[in-house]
């Protein structure tokens, strides 16, 4: 029997939050859709986030995506940028989990070695191959879009590998996986 699902691949961001999705029949991917939330025009964080949050539950609602894939944040030196973007991710998390769909997080580094055979990849060197497995024609202008495809794209070729990725089926499954960071 021939399995089929979609994933949904999240880039979260502050500024840009890039997605994309994939089908996958059996063992063969296709390029369904890429695109970005511009988070720009929005001075208050807050409304960002919100923004996210329907965004990502509108893509649930019209995809029906079966997991979902986030780009964890990379470690910086700016706590206060780290903050915010983990809360981008948060909220990107907690819609997918609000719909009981699976969210599995991929490090940046695992996400550019899965698609380039190289952990240190460009974001260049990453939507080009992304064009050239997927062959959506035109290279968007913005590759925060490619990025949230990769992060479809790489869940993809690790599905059914245990890598040591993060990945949460419910509330239940996440409070289980972090009950130190749960206070009751």
């Amino acid at each position: 029997m021939v399995t089929e699902k979609i994933i949904l691949g999240i880039d979260p961001g502050t500024s840009i939050m890039g997605f994309g999705i994939i089908k996958v029949i059996g063992k063969k991917m296709t390029f369904v859709q890429m695109n970005e939330l511009d988070l720009k025009k929005y001075d208050d964080h807050y409304v960002k986030l919100r923004k996210i949050f329907e965004r990502t539950i509108e893509l649930i609602e019209t995809h029906n995506p079966d997991e979902i894939a986030l780009e964890a944040p990379f470690f910086g030196k700016n706590v206060q940028s780290m903050l915010k973007l983990g809360r981008a991710q948060g909220v990107a998390m907690a819609a997918g989990l609000s719909r009981d769909i699976p969210v599995i997080e991929y490090a940046p580094r695992r996400i550019k070695q899965s698609i380039t055979g190289k952990g240190t990849a460009s974001k260049e060197q990453v939507a080009a191959m992304l064009q050239s497995l997927l062959g959506f024609k035109d290279m968007p202008k913005n590759l925060d879009m490619t990025d949230g495809l990769a992060a479809a794209v790489c869940h993809f070729f690790s599905s059914g590998k245990e890598t040591g990725t993060k990945s949460y089926s419910g509330w239940d499954s996440f409070v289980k996986q972090n009950e130190k960071r749960v206070t009751k």
